[in-house]
């Protein structure tokens, strides 16, 4: 985008075109997002199904992460989520990847640091902080033992780096599971700059590019966001809930965490560019 698109926008700091960390949605009248789904793979495909009958030429989709973690399924789940990506894409007129968006939620980002563990400053504690938080399914999905991941700890650095090297050829053995884990985004939003996609909040005094790793941990920030909005945004959109209210809309938020993996329901809803909902889902 310009600078002048971007002061056309009201924006102080959007992205370049060329930051791959973002997706930019484009040419877009409506946009599904899909809330966290914590490796439900049968809510997601009753969702799917459910999506598939309403689902109109041009319209974007945004999976706004946590595919991973807590539930039994996530083998199943991203198998389900890169089936579903397949039929999309191979309808007309859908020519570019970013029709289909996954951004990458606080479980992706604890997997990518269980499978560098071995730079860990203190791999134990790392360890400990991620299971408590719902790695341990993700884990247990590709094969791996907490059993063993401590006896590599204690045996030293190139033992935990072997580990980490077999959960690599774990997810290696599932077809597309390794382009799935590179292609997340960290935020996804229109080329208008209408709307905001985030997995579970941002600090609403930082601009986009320098949030890090709030968009996966600062869920008070994203409480504090005004009815004003933030940073010329119509509307910021997450997935993740920590307490999974639900559907819950303000003038310039809309959270969508239904409680998915947690045995409750999987949510989605169809938005316009400017931030209002056509259609609501659940499964």
């Amino acid at each position: 985008m310009s600078d002048a698109a971007r002061v056309q926008t009201g924006h102080s700091g959007l992205p370049s075109g060329a930051d791959a960390r973002f997706a930019i949605l484009r040419n877009c009248q409506r946009i599904w997002a899909i809330a966290s789904i914590h490796g439900d793979a049968e809510r997601l495909a009753a969702l799917h199904a459910a999506l598939s009958e309403r689902f109109e030429p041009g319209d974007k989709l945004v999976y706004l992460g946590n595919y991973y973690g807590h539930g039994n399924t996530i083998i199943e789940t991203v198998d389900e989520l890169l089936r579903f990506r397949r039929l999309i894409l191979a309808q007309p007129p859908y020519t570019h990847p970013d029709d289909v968006v996954f951004l990458r939620g606080r479980q992706e980002e604890m997997w990518r640091k269980m499978l560098q563990l071995q730079f860990a400053g203190d791999c134990g504690d790392i360890l400990d902080w991620m299971l408590q938080r719902g790695a341990a399914a993700t884990l247990e999905a590709y094969g791996g033992r907490e059993e063993q991941a401590r006896a590599a700890i204690a045996e030293g650095l190139l033992a935990v780096s072997r580990w980490t090297g077999q959960l690599r050829q774990a997810i290696r053995a599932h077809p597309g599971h390794n382009e799935f884990m590179a292609g997340f985004r960290r935020a996804a939003y229109t080329e208008d700059g209408g709307l905001l996609f985030v997995n579970t909040g941002l600090d609403p005094v930082r601009p986009l590019t320098d949030q890090e790793d709030g968009f996966w941990w600062n869920s008070q920030g994203y409480a504090d966001i005004s009815d004003a909005g933030y940073d010329g945004f119509a509307k910021v959109v997450r997935g993740f809930d920590p307490v999974h209210g639900g559907i819950v809309e303000t003038p310039a938020t809309l959270s969508l965490d239904g409680g998915a993996g947690f045995e409750g329901t999987l949510n989605a809803v169809c938005l316009t560019r400017g931030g209002a909902i056509v259609e609501q889902l659940s499964a």
